[in-house]
């Protein structure tokens, strides 16, 4: 009997001869965009020497946190070809979730495991459509965005929800700060910490990665993609509720119009951070970083009193010079023996 290729948590399968080929190490390089990340806090700081004070950087990576917990949670249906533009209407309404279940008197961290749990379901819901109506993913959550903020509008009859428990630890501790850092900045490096082991060094991620590399390969070889694209955006489900946990936490209310548009920039911090639209392989930690240089841009514009109407052109310039810097750093390694 036959049997089919198989592929080990480092994505490598054996020759067609039976014997397995020697394992190739998956190659993270996020030089190029933390290259870009401080050359642009220092030439910032040049002109702006107030930019590096240690609570602005502090503030601007507090700032970041949001739309990195996102983009982290981005890389894994991106890495396998797939898209998930729903992720901000996901925030808005696990923070409103989250405010009205406090609200009401739920223990908020009590609530904290009601609001993930539904965050990561709304992530099932866009992979149950996409895989039995046959719909590609981009379409399913384009829908499901305008589908999940709408509800969090009605939920939250259209405005904020106040009056929570804001003595409780869940405010005072994950809303505020560690000695001196920010806990959403912490907790954002353990989280992406967590993530880069699961997507590089797991069967799971194995099968993301070998998945976005040859969808048709994967098929053949007998891989679940069904499954893994449901745990893929169930991932990134799961990541907005954790941003969403993490806003409430901040602001202490629940805010139906917050995230809007993050989705997009989501999903560019996750290409400048190294991973393509084409699949097969991404970072985690780039994507973090990726965030982290968007941030930067949008405080810079503030030191420099720049109008706010340049805020969309000065990040996408910074897009674009990210994205070429970290290509051709990648085709210097490739040529460089």
């Amino acid at each position: 009997m036959t049997r089919s290729p198989t592929i080990d948590t480092q994505g490598t399968a054996p020759d067609p001869r039976g014997r397995r080929r020697p394992r190739r190490r998956l190659v993270r390089d996020e030089t190029g965009v933390v290259v870009v990340l401080v050359v642009l806090v220092l030439g910032v700081g040049v002109f702006r020497p107030g930019f590096l004070d240690p609570d602005n950087l502090l503030s601007t990576g507090r700032n970041a946190v949001y739309v990195g917990l996102l983009a982290a949670g981005m890389v894994f249906p991106l890495a396998m070809r797939e898209v998930d533009l729903s992720v901000g209407g996901n925030f808005a309404l696990s923070m409103v979730v989250g405010a009205v279940l406090m609200r009401d008197g739920v223990p908020p961290w009590l609530a904290v495991p009601m609001i993930l749990l539904l965050a990561t379901g709304l992530g099932a819901v866009n992979a149950l459509i996409t895989t039995y109506a046959r719909i590609p993913s981009f379409i399913v959550t384009l829908a499901t965005a305008l589908l999940y903020r709408g509800i969090a509008l009605a939920f939250a009859a259209g405005k904020q929800i106040f009056d929570l428990p804001r003595d409780s630890s869940f405010f005072v501790d994950l809303g505020g700060r560690v000695f001196g850092v920010p806990s959403a900045l912490i907790l954002m490096v353990l989280l992406g910490a967590v993530l880069t082991l699961v997507f590089t060094r797991t069967r799971f991620g194995a099968q993301i990665r070998a998945v976005g590399s040859n969808p048709e390969a994967a098929v053949f070889t007998g891989l679940p993609v069904d499954r893994i694209r449901l745990q893929a955006l169930a991932m990134s489900g799961l990541m907005a509720g954790v941003a969403g946990t993490v806003a409430l936490a901040f602001f202490m209310s629940g805010d139906p119009t917050l995230g809007e548009g993050f989705e997009l920039t989501a999903i560019a911090a996750a290409i400048i951070g190294g991973t393509p639209l084409a699949g097969g392989r991404g970072s985690i930690p780039g994507a973090i970083v990726g965030a982290l240089i968007l941030a930067v841009v949008t405080a810079a514009l503030v030191f420099f009193r720049i109008p706010i109407n340049w805020t969309s052109f000065a990040t996408g310039a910074v897009i674009l010079v990210a994205v070429a810097a970290d290509a051709a750093l990648r085709r210097y390694r490739a040529t460089t023996p």
